[in-house]
């Protein structure tokens, strides 16, 4: 007698389609299944809205129209927005110095957007490192390359980000942004810049050969930070059609922080929300593209929808 599938215990009748746990390119897989924009819309919309971000740093530069002046951590956008990175305001702040007017506001804009909306999304759709560790991610399936690797406990980042505030503190500098493998890469694209080069390069070779999607889940403290800010967002990704779902594991293979997915997916404890609260999901809509059963949709934090069976209602003496 076999054990249920996730599926079963929740009432559904699953469609019998083939184990795909040991097939190791989803990606490849469902975009022959679904077609190109059916498995990667989502994919292609992230490249997009980084793209986009980029170029709008780039017309300046190249065609003498400035839309974006700076760096993604401080910039003014058609010359009356300022921009922020609130992390780099902290770590002024803990260096002892006291940001200007215009760097405080436009911190103050950046932390409201991604603290409504979703913090890890700037992980997910602007941060220039994420098609970086993505394509060392691909480059492990097309190697073959199964094994997991070293990995560190998910609180690392949060240990990372401790140490980012404390060396600041310390120095009375913004030190991490002298490493900070983010602000190399978009200086490289937007001015050339190439020195700091083989931090990027060693990003992508640690996520290749030393841990699977080790840097942006387990030790990048930008993303920490993003994920705490963005704690209580709205925006969310909801397994509002669980009882359909096969058991394929194809969400948890594509997912870049796949232990979010598991108390919307199974239900457990039981009755539990179909909703992605964890702050640590990047809200990048992989597990939308892959799952043939369309399990996975966007919707926001409140949202109780589910297609779990109505449990059944024992009448009272009363109500009799």
């Amino acid at each position: 007698m076999t054990a249920a599938t996730p599926a079963e215990k929740l009432g559904a009748k699953p469609a019998h389609v083939p184990n795909r746990k040991a097939r190791a390119d989803v990606n490849a897989l469902k975009t022959r299944e679904r077609g190109i924009w059916a498995a990667n819309r989502y994919l292609i919309l992230r490249r997009l809205s980084q793209a986009l971000v980029v170029a709008l740093f780039l017309t300046g530069p190249l065609f003498g129209v400035w839309i974006a002046r700076g760096t993604l951590a401080s910039s003014m956008t058609l010359d009356m927005l300022p921009l922020t990175d609130p992390l780099m305001l902290a770590q002024m702040l803990a260096a002892g110095h006291w940001p200007e007017g215009l760097a405080l506001i436009g911190g103050a804009i950046v932390a409201l957007f991604y603290a409504l909306v979703s913090g890890r999304a700037y992980c997910a759709w602007v941060c220039p490192i994420n098609p970086v560790t993505d394509l060392a991610h691909w480059t492990r399936q097309k190697l073959g390359i199964q094994s997991k690797g070293w990995q560190p406990r998910k609180e690392t980042r949060y240990f990372v980000l401790g140490m980012v505030l404390a060396t600041a503190a310390a120095t009375g500098t913004i030190a991490w942004e002298l490493v900070n493998p983010i602000t190399i890469a978009f200086r490289a694209v937007v001015f050339g810049a190439t020195a700091g080069l083989t931090i990027v390069i060693g990003v992508f070779l640690f996520d290749l050969v030393v841990a699977r999607r080790g840097w942006c889940s387990h030790l990048c403290p930008v993303g920490a930070f993003y994920g705490l800010v963005g704690s209580k967002a709205l925006l969310k990704i909801s397994a509002v059609n669980r009882t359909a779902c096969d058991d394929c594991m194809d969400c948890f293979a594509v997912c870049p922080e796949p232990h979010v997915i598991t108390p919307a997916l199974r239900g457990a404890p039981a009755g539990a929300s179909p909703i992605v609260a964890a702050r640590d999901c990047t809200t990048c809509g992989r597990c939308i593209d892959v799952c043939s059963q369309d399990v996975f949709r966007f919707t926001h934090r409140f949202d109780p929808r589910t297609t779990d069976p109505a449990p059944a209602v024992t009448p009272t003496r009363e109500a009799v």
